[in-house]
């Protein structure tokens, strides 16, 4: 079992930098490569929109999330691209990183707070 799951999980990262690869590829419809970017960037994201440390709710971005939306995107893109875009991933050292992503989700999170924080505000204050 311990075997399946380490094979899942290569073959989730290798469909991440696939897709990846495929959001700058020309032949990819631009519906399918904004999607491929957002899946792409939010996984290779160091931060989580729901941070790990949550108990259940913190993996299950990382168990469900991640993998509905790589399998949409697969959809999206012609079989034969992704084909192409698997094999370079596989071969492939070096990994991207999602560092813009990383920025769009901590400016989530600081919007977040901030609207909990004013919403706080006006509750206290209203009295």
């Amino acid at each position: 079992m311990w075997g399946e799951v380490k094979n899942w999980a290569r073959l989730v990262k290798r469909d991440v930098h696939a897709l990846y690869l495929a959001s700058r590829d020309p032949r990819v419809p631009w519906y399918a490569k904004a999607l491929a970017a957002l899946v792409a960037g939010y996984a290779l994201s160091p931060i989580d929109l729901i941070p790990d440390f949550i108990p259940v709710l913190g993996y299950l971005d990382d168990v469900i999330l991640v993998p509905a939306g790589i399998w949409l995107v697969i959809r999206l893109i012609p079989a034969d691209i992704m084909e192409e875009h698997r094999a370079l991933a596989e071969a492939a050292q070096a990994r991207p990183v999602g560092r813009r992503a990383a920025a769009a989700i901590v400016a989530v999170w600081m919007a977040v707070a901030a609207g909990f924080g004013w919403w706080l505000y006006r509750r206290l204050t209203s009295n």
